[in-house]
């Protein structure tokens, strides 16, 4: 294995049987993300990015890499900008974990959501766009692209909190107290189902888009891990975060200057959905407590898989605290 956690032999070895006219292999690892490693790949002329599971044990149903390259190749047609999904590889006998490569993009990924350097201007245009992006993916009919069965119909929240619930309680760490508190509040203020089905992304934000070089707009929705079939206001709850969280919680804005840098306000910011989406009800504390607590306890397995050795990134056992932050920012989403 190499310095880069790849077996260099073995990967050249997959490429040139789908790439046979290149050779010349070098990768370079991506920083940054928690959940499945990722890789620029170059291989003769050809720009690529590798996406794995990690090494280890891993919870049922997470890291779920032929997902991911599911509902890539699903949208391509779509209006929703995504990366071209080349090859998924599902046999662990190649890499130790499955895989899939799809082609580079070209352009600006922004891990601070205060896009300092900016033009006010071009801050609230980045902001606006993002809004309209999501409420396009929410307007892709799931049976349209032949992913009407790429999760359950109805309930999703209560399917959710189910499923969240269950992976906090199967932690390995020790007990977040405020996680404790938020829990049952959750589950007596379910909303009632109103039908509403789309697909979700999952961890739609600021960080997991890619935008063009020089324009304003995205080219590429990344990070496709915890898509499925489910409520429109939960990929919108969870991307209203950063108004309510602060630097070091993950890159949000509160407690900056951002409204003289020319970001819009979370009102503007929904609005700007709502006029670009589907109808859509309004977004209400519960949307915004729920994303909260999914995030919490995705920062609870963060620390779990730290702990464990398989975490993706050596930031993984600083990052587990922001799961009691984030349990907080959740309460005070529901006492406005």
């Amino acid at each position: 294995m190499s310095a880069a956690d790849l077996d260099l032999g073995a990967l050249e070895r997959w490429l040139t049987g789908k790439l046979p006219g290149e050779s010349g292999l070098s990768v370079q690892r991506i920083s940054g993300g928690q959940s499945n490693p990722t890789w620029f790949v170059d291989f003769g002329a050809a720009r690529l990015v590798l996406r794995k599971k990690p090494a280890g044990p891993v919870l049922k149903g997470a890291h779920a890499i032929e997902r991911e390259f599911r509902v890539l190749r699903a949208l391509a047609d779509s209006e929703v900008p995504v990366p071209e999904a080349l090859w998924l590889e599902e046999d662990t006998a190649v890499l130790g974990t499955a895989f899939y490569v799809m082609r580079r993009l070209e352009g600006r990924v922004f891990a601070d959501c205060t896009l300092p350097g900016m033009a006010p201007d071009e801050r609230r245009a980045i902001y606006l766009e993002m809004a309209r992006v999501l409420a396009r993916l929410h307007a892709v009919r799931p049976g349209d692209v032949g992913l009407e069965d790429f999760g359950r119909p109805g309930n999703y929240f209560e399917r959710q909190l189910a499923r969240w619930s269950r992976q906090y309680h199967e932690s390995t760490g020790p007990r977040v107290p405020v996680l404790d508190r938020l829990l049952p509040w959750l589950e007596a203020n379910l909303p009632p189902d109103d039908g509403a089905v789309s697909i979700v992304h999952g961890d739609f934000r600021l960080g997991n888009l890619m935008f063009h070089p020089t324009e304003r707009r995205v080219v590429g929705v990344l990070d496709w891990e915890l898509s499925t079939l489910g409520h429109p206001l939960a990929d919108l709850g969870y991307c209203v975060m950063p108004w309510r969280s602060g630097p070091e919680e993950y890159g949000g804005i509160l407690g900056t200057d951002w409204r003289a840098g020319g970001i819009p306000t979370e009102d503007d910011f929904v609005a700007a959905y709502h006029a670009a989406a589907l109808p859509t009800p309004p977004l209400t504390p519960f949307h915004v407590a729920f994303a909260m607590f999914r995030f919490s306890v995705i920062f609870v397995g963060i620390a779990d898989r730290a702990r464990a050795g398989s975490a993706a990134s050596a930031e993984a056992d600083t990052l587990g605290p922001l799961a009691e932050r984030f349990a907080i920012r959740a309460l005070e989403a529901i006492e406005g």
